[in-house]
């Protein structure tokens, strides 16, 4: 039994040194102008559940950098990372459905992932929901809240990511 464990545990190792080399040679690959091979291991990385890869493709299709620029997609691999806790693409998923970009402007739904993103620490974020809310009226700002305080990473409600 303790060499089945630690079998079990040499493969986990692995696994998780295969994914953070996959996002290793993403940031490589794009780093060296080859956006089709980071997006391609970035690829697998998010496949494997890594919210950073999902981040990191996102920002490929939001600028339009090796692919074509894609408002929805870029949502949508935000919307993945925001799902399972990342901050950055809850940050960025609050930004662009404040700004109405890749789906129409909710202000209630991108204050909710803009605190999300604040309670993480991030400052931006907070000065974004601040400024956001000032355009809200106070039952929006509550719905917000709300939702905020109900949150869960994807993660901990045990569902499959997208």
């Amino acid at each position: 039994m303790k060499y089945l464990g630690g079998m079990l545990a040499a493969a986990a190792m692995a696994l998780s040194s295969a994914l953070a080399g996959d996002l290793e040679d993403g940031m490589e690959a794009y780093d060296g102008g080859d956006y089709a091979l980071a997006l391609a291991a970035w690829t697998r990385a998010a496949a494997a559940g890594q919210a950073d890869a999902m981040t990191a493709i996102a920002g490929l299709y939001a600028g339009g950098t090796g692919v074509a620029r894609d408002p929805g997609l870029a949502l949508a691999w935000y919307r993945r990372g925001a799902r399972l806790g990342d901050a950055t693409s809850q940050l960025n998923l609050g930004d662009m459905i404040a700004r109405g970009q890749g789906q129409d402007r909710d202000p209630v739904e991108a204050s909710m992932w803009l605190g999300l993103a604040a309670g993480q620490g991030n400052r931006w974020a907070a000065e974004r929901k601040r400024g956001l809310a000032r355009t809200m009226t106070p039952a929006e700002v509550a719905e917000a809240e709300r939702r905020i305080g109900e949150w869960r990473p994807l993660e901990a409600r045990g569902g499959p990511s997208e």
